[in-house]
């Protein structure tokens, strides 16, 4: 079992290349990057996380995760990076596939990109997007830049993004692309992940939660011709004070996962606030326990 840590970036977070060299010495597997363009002031959507529906301030704070990733791949040789999770449909999507491309090439093809179509109708808007169509948008987007990556002559005609031929180069370091990973819950994201995505991240609060979607998942996937087996499972889980134990990574990985990757608002707070190397210490555990799974 593989096991990921998940962080924002900030001004105040630390130096990003001394993180990115303690997470790789330290044994995870994959480093990810989360993402928040602008916070709208005096938004009314309600924070799912907190007790009075507020959003962390540090959210607001949060460095574009491509720039991040690209630190940590310039002083990193094995661990993959990843967004967790892109917000695409905030993002247009020539410059998202280049700038994807651009960081699998640099970090010698370790780039995963975590996508999602967002929560906060605000940002949305804010950034131009309709967000009752943000899954939409999310599909066509993928579905472009997997054309502008493999594709020397590339064109893409959806009902939202469309281009006629044009090149876009580099091309990344891996030949399909970056795997993408949907990162959404509930039904309809299982069902999202069946018809268009390499994996899943969903945000989970238990093994036994995460093995009824997973078994209905790769139903999904078969009743498409797809093969089950080739969809990477990657929950998000809060790991505690101390990580996960041996016993609930089994458990995870009874489910169906094959990388785990922490976060806790706790912990997302103050590693923003420069706590990284304290809370990769306190999980490297885990990541020994893994390993031996």
């Amino acid at each position: 079992m593989d096991i990921g840590f998940l962080m924002a970036a900030t001004a105040e977070c630390g130096d990003l290349a001394e993180i990115a060299r303690a997470a790789e010495q330290s044994g995870y597997e994959s480093l990810w990057m989360a993402e928040h363009p602008v916070i709208p002031i005096g938004m009314k959507t309600q924070f799912p996380f907190t007790p009075d529906g507020k959003l962390p301030d540090h959210y607001a704070r949060w460095a574009d995760p491509f720039i991040a990733l690209a630190v940590a791949a310039a002083v990193t040789k094995r661990i993959k990076l990843g967004t967790g999770v892109c917000l695409v449909p905030e993002r247009e999507t020539l410059i998202t596939a280049k700038m994807a491309a651009s960081l699998d090439l640099v970090s010698g093809g370790r780039f995963l990109l975590g996508v999602g179509a967002g929560w906060l109708r605000e940002e949305t808007e804010a950034m131009g997007a309709n967000f009752g169509l943000r899954w939409k948008r999310t599909r066509e987007g993928v579905e472009a830049m997997r054309v502008l990556w493999t594709k020397r002559e590339a064109s893409y005609q959806g009902e939202m993004v469309r281009f006629a031929p044009l090149r876009s180069e580099p091309k990344p370091v891996q030949k399909a692309g970056p795997p993408v990973l949907l990162g959404a819950h509930g039904p309809k994201a299982l069902e999202r992940v069946a018809r268009t995505y390499d994996g899943w991240m969903p945000l989970v609060a238990s093994a036994e939660e995460l093995k009824a979607s997973v078994a209905e998942l790769r139903r999904l996937a078969a009743e498409r011709g797809r093969d089950p087996g080739s969809i990477a499972i990657s929950p998000l889980v809060d790991p505690g004070e101390n990580g996960p134990s041996a016993d609930e990574i089994k458990r995870y990985r009874d489910a169906g996962a094959s990388r785990l990757i922490l976060i806790s608002q706790k912990a997302l707070a103050e590693v923003a606030d420069g706590k990284a190397l304290e809370w990769m210490r306190r999980w490297a555990p885990a990541v020994e326990r893994a390993r031996a799974i």
